[in-house]
């Protein structure tokens, strides 16, 4: 399985080329893109196949590389556009994706008073509610991607045909839904993807609800597969006080012949100084499809800022799998570390990573 992950808009520095076109509209081009290597150590990997001390790329954000940009179209209105790519650093190739040139992000679309709309490859907006409740930031290394990846690849990360709308924000509420065509002839829901969340904002609190549902099949074929049969349910808090951010959450994962998980999900964040930042989380998963089968994964990040776009991470994480449950600690060397033994695995990760 090829390696997946989105990240967060703030942490994506973007910086680059600016043009200016025409007396009346003002368009721009921003180039973006993170650089992010390290190491990595497993006591267990998947196949109880030994130890793991390896190169790791994207250990804590996903390695990528993109271009968006926008066009004053006045009036309050503007054209948009986003083409995003992941690589590996290890070897130059295609990661962090549905395995393709630009696998993590490939719309247009216009955005004003009325909301946004985006038309093309995106993220569900199931996907990012799982971003706004992850404590740790939706971390390579011992977070919920690594929950949602085990059970259902890349579906509801990678969504293509998709046509999405968000509002504006109303009186700390804002929508946001994702509708995505399967494109087979003859049978309109075979691949048929749609999602829909909703929040709300207020002081340091804020309120996560979303939902997703696709059906297996479609026109599109990728690497790992962004297709499957796939039903999901989240809903979440976050509260923010100074400098320290608590998160929970309850998730529902049900896969067509595989998973049903309910995932219980909490942790928190603390910018010790401004340079210095700490989190922790743990979620447990309770697989109903097979009794007697669940896991506990625990992890914990310290973070230093050397500059404002380069920083320096360690990361420590245990899971532990009962039963049928296979759940690993990383994302970053595809199946070998996505999946673990029964029993208690143990690992961390340092490294490095570079916006720009």
């Amino acid at each position: 399985m090829k390696r997946l992950y989105v990240v967060r808009p703030a942490i994506a520095v973007s910086a680059g080329l600016i043009f200016s076109a025409g007396s009346h509209a003002q368009s721009s081009v921003s180039l973006y893109g993170i650089v992010d290597s390290g190491l990595i150590y497993l006591n267990k990997t998947s196949g109880n196949s030994g130890k793991l001390v390896g190169f790791n790329d994207s250990g804590n954000l996903p390695s990528l590389f993109g271009m968006t940009g926008s066009e004053d179209l006045g009036g309050g209105l503007s054209a948009e556009f986003k083409l995003e790519s992941g690589i590996d650093t290890a070897n130059g190739s295609y990661n962090n994706s549905n395995g393709n040139v630009f696998g993590r992000n490939a719309w247009v679309g216009m955005k004003g008073g009325f909301g946004e709309v985006r038309a093309g490859l995106q993220q569900s907006p199931y996907f990012m509610s799982l971003i706004a409740q992850d404590p740790r930031h939706l971390s390579n290394f011992g977070s919920s991607i690594l929950i949602l990846a085990n059970a259902a690849g890349a579906t509801s990360i990678f969504n293509p045909n998709a046509i999405s709308y968000t509002s504006p924000k109303l009186a700390g509420f804002q929508g946001s839904a994702m509708y995505a065509l399967g494109g087979v002839a003859g049978n309109f829901q075979s691949g048929r993807q749609y999602s829909a969340s909703l929040s709300y904002t207020w002081s340091g609190l804020a309120i996560n609800a979303a939902y997703y549902n696709g059906n297996p099949g479609g026109n599109v074929s990728t690497t790992p597969p962004t297709t499957v049969g796939f039903d999901g349910k989240l809903i979440g808090a976050t509260y923010t006080i100074g400098s320290l951010t608590v998160k929970g959450s309850y998730e529902r994962i049900k896969v067509g012949g595989g998973a049903n998980n309910d995932v219980y999900g909490g942790g928190a964040d603390y910018m010790l100084r401004p340079d210095i930042d700490l989190n922790a989380g743990v979620w447990y998963v309770d697989n109903r499809a097979v009794s007697g089968s669940h896991s506990l994964l625990g992890a914990i990040g310290a973070y230093y800022f050397v500059s404002k776009r380069t920083s320096v991470y360690a990361q420590f994480g245990m899971v532990n799998n009962h039963g049928a449950q296979d759940l690993g600690l990383s994302i970053s060397q595809g199946p070998t570390t996505l999946h673990a033994p029964t029993g208690t695995t143990t690992g961390a990760s340092v490294g490095i990573s570079h916006t720009f």
